[in-house]
């Protein structure tokens, strides 16, 4: 058996043992490549190592935070395996946030040291969030006049560190998703999650994935951190680019790669794709995102390996998977639950439903998030418990199953449309208006109505090349939509708004229409 198969085997673990054992097993196998900069996992591990007993000399360990706001980078790397071998949680932060979200996320996290870059350093230093944040040491990845420089202040090669005994419960990371709501709230999921992770998720030890999403995103740590779990390779994008992409993949023969669908569009409409050897990939992965039924054929058409589409939360709870290479008649769904994964469907009511019908995606697993940090009320308004006191966690998806057992997604709970007190979900019309040759993209939301309560109204980015009259797409939709449905408005749109993994933002689309009409949002 494979030295990482027995450790792997193990009830529990952490990640930097494996990260250790790798150092020990294969010290000269690269493990991350960034730009010109490459690191194998000797150098990694030690680094690693310096990075945790400078975090103990400055007061970091067990029960504290550190956060860590940047571009994706070997040290960003760094800074998170060394606060976790140091014993401490890490609170990745979004560096598009803006200055006041980001400051009350540093805060809320209670971090006692922050990795930083320029950018981020710069965002910092702007307005009234210095008095606030003057507690939180600043450490900086790029630039000496940030912050201390983080090569100068890690610890000597052989600093001593103390040992840490990590605990399955202990808080592995705090992830603050605003998803598409808005106010941030902080995610603590324990080691236990992390572990099972790797567990399930196993790359092969010559795997090379492609990670091109931000590193404070579930979505990433998804794929970067298995992939450095198994020994294998990362290749780090600090921000995708859908040419740089493929080259990458060319180069260093990419196996694996996580990307949400916004991503994939952007790849199948390249001009050069079909020009590029992908040949070495083996499996994609895609989450975060509706996934289209259509795209996902034109990636299985064009794009060599297997196709997997990820369901679930950040939260945890329970997961979906589907193999889209091997159901080409299930790609309106997002898979079967994934082994030990139990997800169930409720009514408003919190009432099981049957086969067939709809209500909100409730999930259990052993990949549950604790709680949302210094929010006890909203932990309690995300869990559901069945009738036996089994606690799950609220998707706020509405879906239902098929006889097969997959999972069919009809809209999230929050953007149901309720218009004249019928319940409208914006995903049928979407799809309407998705099967016009001329919509690239397109997304339907709630405006205030005196009339109705609320009223649909869809925002359409023309395919390029294309030129249709709003009131053409609107009558095309109206045709063929039921009466309750029907479109009481379209704009057409240059982009549409998106977060940093390629949700729409239906807010700001509801704050674009009530700007457009000079704060009246009543239709």
């Amino acid at each position: 058996m494979d030295y990482r198969d027995v450790l792997l085997e193990q009830d529990f673990g952490t990640i930097n043992q494996l990260i250790s054992a790798h150092a020990r097993q294969r010290p000269l196998h690269p493990a991350l490549i960034c730009g010109a900069a490459q690191i194998n996992y000797r150098a990694f591990d030690q680094q690693i190592q310096q990075v945790a007993a400078a975090l103990q000399r400055d007061g970091a360990g067990p029960g504290s935070v550190v956060a860590i706001c940047g571009a994706a980078s070997i040290e960003y790397a760094l800074a998170f395996l060394g606060a976790l071998r140091a014993g401490a949680a890490v609170a990745p932060v979004a560096p598009s946030s803006s200055r006041e979200s980001l400051a009350a996320m540093l805060i809320d996290s209670g971090a006692l040291i922050a990795f930083v870059d320029a950018a981020t350093a710069e965002t910092l230093t702007t307005g009234d969030t210095n008095t606030a944040l003057s507690s939180i040491q600043t450490v900086c990845f790029d630039d000496p006049a940030a912050g201390v420089p983080f090569r100068a202040w890690l610890a000597p090669q052989q600093a001593a560190l103390t040992d840490v005994t990590i605990q399955p419960d202990d808080p592995f990371n705090i992830i603050y998703s605003s998803g598409t709501t808005g106010t941030p709230k902080g995610i603590v999921q324990p080691h236990a999650m992390r572990w099972a992770q790797f567990k399930r998720i196993r790359y092969e030890a010559d795997a090379v994935t492609v990670v091109s999403t931000p590193l404070y995103s579930n979505t990433t740590l998804v794929c970067f951190l298995p992939t450095l779990a198994a020994g294998a390779t990362v290749v780090l994008m600090p921000k995708f680019e859908a040419t740089v992409f493929l080259q990458l993949s060319a180069q260093y023969r990419a196996t694996h790669t996580m990307l949400v669908p916004v991503q994939y569009r952007r790849l199948m409409t390249h001009p050069s794709f079909d020009n590029f050897d992908l040949s070495s990939y083996r499996i994609k992965y895609a989450t975060s995102a509706p996934f289209a039924a259509d795209l996902k054929r034109q990636v299985l058409a064009r794009w060599p390996g297997g196709l997997v589409e990820l369901y679930g939360m950040t939260e945890g709870g329970g997961s979906c998977m589907l193999e889209a290479h091997r159901y080409l008649d299930k790609l309106h769904t997002v898979g079967k639950p994934m082994d030990s994964n139990d997800i169930r469907i409720v009514d408003e009511y919190g009432v099981e439903r049957g086969i067939g019908e709809a209500g909100e995606v409730v999930g259990r697993s052993a990949s549950m998030m604790v709680g949302y940090h210094n929010l006890p009320e909203k932990t309690r308004e995300a869990e559901w418990f069945s009738p036996d006191g089994l606690r799950f966690i609220r998707t706020g998806d509405i879906g239902r199953f098929d006889t097969d057992g997959f999972l069919v997604l009809i809209d999230r709970a929050k953007d149901m449309i309720i218009s004249g007190g019928f319940n409208i979900y914006p995903s049928d019309i979407e799809a309407v208006l998705a099967a016009h040759p001329g919509v690239e993209e397109c997304a339907v939301v709630g405006i205030a109505s005196e009339k109705w309560g609320e009223s649909p109204v869809a925002f359409v980015r023309l395919r390029v090349g294309v030129s249709v009259e709003a009131q053409t797409l609107k009558a095309f939709v109206n045709e063929r939509v039921g009466r309750t449905q029907r479109l009481t408005d379209l704009s057409l749109i240059d982009v549409l708004p998106r977060s940093a993994i390629g949700k729409v933002l239906k807010r700001d689309l509801r704050r674009i229409y009530e700007e457009s009409r000079g704060g009246v949002t009543a239709v």
